[in-house]
């Protein structure tokens, strides 16, 4: 009976790490997807007049991405060592095994976002903020970013 306790409270003990590395693998997914929204669906679509130029849209898409951006250090604290199921990308081990250099990419997208806030007003200014936040996001991706499928 004992052995049965200890063998089901195991099991449980086991499931529940799992459950809770999914959980974090999850909450980075959905905040590289929430500045995928705000770079991609918004800001990047503009530029190629796939929608219209909304100023108002593109002021909360750069205010979201600088919110964003902010929780990636302590969003990417710990490895989930698994991707989040049916995921098209995922985090490459290498951020965790140089977990220093990835923090350090960080920064230069901020400084780059806030060198285009105030500075957006039509979609040529759009194109070229677009430019500069995107190279930076890039500089990132090219290390620590896997394609998964």
């Amino acid at each position: 009976m004992r052995r049965t306790i200890v063998v089901v409270g195991t099991l449980l003990l086991g499931a529940s790490a799992v459950m809770a590395q999914q959980e974090i693998a999850v909450q980075q997914d959905n905040l590289m997807r929430s500045q995928a929204k705000s770079l991609y669906t918004v800001i990047l679509k503009m530029t190629k007049g796939e929608i219209a130029y909304n100023q108002k849209a593109v002021d909360e898409a750069i205010a979201n991405l600088e919110v964003d951006v902010g929780k990636i250090a302590k969003t990417f604290a710990v490895n989930p060592k698994q991707d989040v199921v049916n995921a098209t990308y995922g985090s490459s081990p290498k951020v965790w095994q140089n977990k220093a250099d990835f923090d350090s990419k960080i920064p230069p997208v901020q400084k780059a976002l806030a060198g285009v806030k105030g500075k957006i007003h039509d979609v040529a200014s759009l194109k070229a903020a677009y430019t500069t936040i995107n190279d930076r996001c890039t500089d990132c991706h090219e290390t620590y970013r896997l394609k998964l499928k």
